[in-house]
């Protein structure tokens, strides 16, 4: 009996999600040193799962949302990180903070309520803004330079557009849509599998009805 393969991209996922509450634990243990190596630990499998997903052919609905979930609980522990560790720098960046957190939440639960669902799109200007995020926020808390993380955020307002704009494109919930112009190319295609079906339905139904009709 040959056991299933691991899917090791899920288990990076899963690996993320185990460490956000670590993450909070030492945040409140005031340990900045310890918070700072486990998160570029998390932010570096997050940048890998990904690509070994592709490359072993290891993609899948589950994997799309198990980092989906892992990305909400690791900047949700950035965010909480940030308040306890580093109040100071918290309060300066406070309104930039608000539009960051706006931009995470107006996307998800427009997609809750459409979908039931939370989307996890993975498109591409999400994945460009995830990959600075990661260096904006160590500058910041280490050199206390936030001109980046300004940047970034102001980015995500396009990533947070964006993603609406594949919420009222799709009718389905979907993941891994890299654009709204892949969206929009979905539902084409979509569009044309359910003509080419009514096509061939008619056509059947039209041949039955040949068959039945008496030949004089």
């Amino acid at each position: 009996m040959s056991l299933a393969p691991v899917n090791i991209p899920n288990l990076l996922s899963a690996g993320r999600l185990l460490l956000a509450p670590v993450l909070l634990f030492m945040a409140d243990q005031q340990r900045q040193d310890l918070f700072l190596s486990l998160l570029a630990l998390s932010l570096c499998t997050d940048a890998f799962d990904g690509y070994l997903a592709r490359k072993l052919n290891q993609t899948s609905a589950l994997g799309a949302r198990l980092d989906g979930w892992a990305d909400y609980f690791t900047y949700g522990a950035m965010v909480i990180g940030l308040i306890w560790l580093w109040p100071e720098v918290f309060d300066e960046q406070i309104w930039f903070l608000y539009t960051g957190l706006i931009c995470y939440l107006v996307p998800t639960i427009t997609g809750l309520l459409k979908f039931r669902q939370l989307p996890s799109y993975h498109t591409w200007s999400a994945k460009l803004a995830a990959v600075l995020m990661a260096p904006a926020y160590f500058i910041m808390v280490l050199f206390d330079q936030a001109l980046l993380f300004r940047v970034v955020v102001i980015f995500h307002i396009w990533v947070a557009c964006e993603e609406l704009i594949i919420t009222m494109i799709l009718s389905s919930n979907r993941t891994n849509v890299p654009s709204m112009f892949h969206a929009r190319e979905m539902m084409r295609r979509q569009r044309l599998k359910i003509r080419a079906r009514r096509d061939q339905l008619r056509r059947r139904i039209s041949g039955q009805s040949n068959d039945k009709c008496p030949i004089e």
